[in-house]
């Protein structure tokens, strides 16, 4: 059995993976599935201090807290960038780093970094009271790159109303890595892209996938949209799970 840390993408808690906590519960692996700073229950903690650094330190504070060890670490589409530090920060607790629709940034990168430049222009610009990123239209989402396939008009309707803003200070703020988590097992979930062209996109060194380059990575496919643990969660659960038992 295996130790699951579940870490969401932008405005989502740790509510967002209820239906693939379930299966994995039931097939008796621990599951904890994580709401960071200033999201979600947590938006309370918010502010312009909330930044990368403070949900890494969410991350391995729960690592500590909770005594976590041999954990596959997942992150999801946002939630990759936290990942990737917490990885780096505490590499002999994690046995897997997986990432879902999402993928690891480089030292010295920011998230924003990886955004279309109109994409990038309307997320700052969009900014309330200097910290709070409110979640845009499904529309612009889907033009961005985040596609909608799977997701219902109710199911659409459900995340809207349990979203919640998003500290900035995450996307903007640089990771800063020591090269210490190196060495994981490392997955990648595709879910917006067929693997055939995330293959040519890590060939052709596009930065969403830059770090995957020369590197021995277990690359899998789920094909539906962006949000697969609501389009897909038990497909979800079944894949991470068999990436677990590798």
């Amino acid at each position: 059995m295996s130790t699951f840390v579940l870490v969401p993408g932008y405005w989502l808690g740790a509510w967002a993976w209820d239906a693939v906590a379930e299966p994995l519960r039931a097939a008796g692996h621990t599951v904890h599935p994580v709401t960071l700073t200033g999201v979600a229950e947590r938006s309370g903690e918010g502010g312009p201090a909330v930044d990368l650094e403070t949900h890494i330190a969410d991350l391995t504070d729960l690592l500590t807290r909770e005594d976590l060890w041999d954990v596959v670490l997942v992150g999801h589409s946002g939630g990759g960038a936290p990942v990737t530090g917490a990885a780096d920060r505490m590499p002999e607790r994690i046995r897997r780093v997986v990432y879902l629709d999402s993928g690891p940034l480089t030292d010295g990168a920011a998230l924003r970094d990886l955004w279309e430049p109109e994409y990038r222009a309307r997320a700052e610009a969009s900014v309330i009271d200097g910290w709070r990123y409110p979640m845009p239209s499904w529309a612009e989402l889907a033009a961005s790159g985040a596609p909608l396939d799977g997701l219902d008009e109710a199911t659409l309707a459900r995340i809207r109303e349990h979203a919640t803003d998003q500290p900035a200070g995450g996307f903007a703020q640089p990771l800063r890595l020591t090269g210490r988590g190196d060495g994981l097992a490392k997955a990648l979930i595709s879910c917006s892209f067929p693997l055939e062209q995330v293959r040519g996109m890590i060939a052709s060194g596009h930065p969403y996938f830059a770090p995957l380059a020369g590197s021995e990575w277990e690359l899998r496919e789920l094909r539906t949209g962006h949000w697969p643990m609501f389009s897909r969660p038990d497909d979800t659960a079944a894949l991470l799970a068999e990436l677990a038992a590798q």
